[in-house]
């Protein structure tokens, strides 16, 4: 038997796309206390909160504070999960000993097709280790790129002048995201943290208006039938606006339009990515 098409109003609406939430960090670094805190203080009582863990961490303490959990599986290269039902909010715990880039590459996709709705992508560092390791910054500044926060965990013992450099840095490289303190285990506001207010440098979760759009039959820049025909002259643009997301920004226009190329995610013709980052596997015990 034929399956049977979905109607309109089948079709999940933008309402009940469950938020899903990505947590980047190093294995070790203290993500599930803290992802147990902010769904405790963060989510209110109709909020249902499901986590996917990968099938590479190891069990923690704190995961018996997490509800509703499963694993995920990372195969060469695509993420294998299903979307937990009924869950409102998914907490998508990546892999700590793999790249993050290839993740985020992967995980984009992959919310597509369970039909979820990004809600944000949240970095926990671990001071410690980025304190003990001067190359690990860089493997940071990718995350952070990606992320519209970043929780600083595990500072015992850290110098505040590197706490402060280590800020600076990304205020420096205007950075929008929101950096937080970590203390106990505890993020001072849950509520800021989980608030799905983009503050990422990446666009690739950002939707695309333009995706989908039957522009067949439609003629832009065509001349009236009573109006003269100007010859050998440019069409005007507009004097301002041409930054990307500017409400006058046309999807016909030059490549100064088109969205900035995700830095992270240009490959070489050697086939290797052109802005490489630290193997996060040989820092960690």
């Amino acid at each position: 038997m034929d399956p049977v098409p979905l109607l309109d109003s089948d079709q999940p609406t933008a309402a009940e796309k469950p938020l899903i939430y990505i947590i980047l960090g190093a294995a070790g670094s203290g993500r599930r206390e803290v992802l147990a805190d902010m769904i405790e203080g963060g989510l209110g009582e109709g909020d249902r909160a499901a986590v996917l863990l990968s099938t590479g961490e190891t069990a923690d303490a704190h995961d018996e504070r997490l509800a509703n959990i499963s694993r995920w599986a990372w195969r060469e290269g695509v993420i294998a999960a299903s979307l937990p039902e009924g869950a409102t909010h998914v907490f998508f715990v990546t892999d700590g000993r793999l790249n993050p880039v290839d993740q985020i590459e992967a995980l984009q996709p992959w919310i597509t097709a369970v039909s979820g709705e990004i809600g944000r992508i949240i970095t926990v560092v671990n001071c410690q280790l980025a304190e003990k390791n001067h190359a690990l910054v860089a493997w940071y500044e990718a995350c952070i790129h990606f992320s519209d926060v970043a929780l600083l965990n595990k500072r015992e013992g850290v110098a505040n002048k590197w706490m402060s450099e280590f800020q600076t840095r990304f205020k420096e490289l205007c950075y929008p995201c929101l950096f937080e303190i970590v203390k106990n285990g505890r993020v001072k506001n849950p509520l800021i943290v989980l608030d799905p207010q983009a503050r990422r440098m990446s666009h690739i979760f950002d939707i695309n208006e333009w995706t989908g759009i039957n522009l067949e039959g439609v003629e832009f820049g065509t001349e009236g039938e009573d109006e003269p025909e100007i010859e050998d002259e440019a069409p005007a643009k507009p004097d301002s606006g041409k930054k990307k997301g500017h409400p006058n920004q046309s999807p016909l226009d030059d490549d100064d339009w088109l969205p900035e190329k995700e830095p992270y995610f240009e490959i070489q013709p050697n086939g290797r990515r052109a802005k490489e980052i630290p193997d996060i596997a040989k820092y960690l015990e």
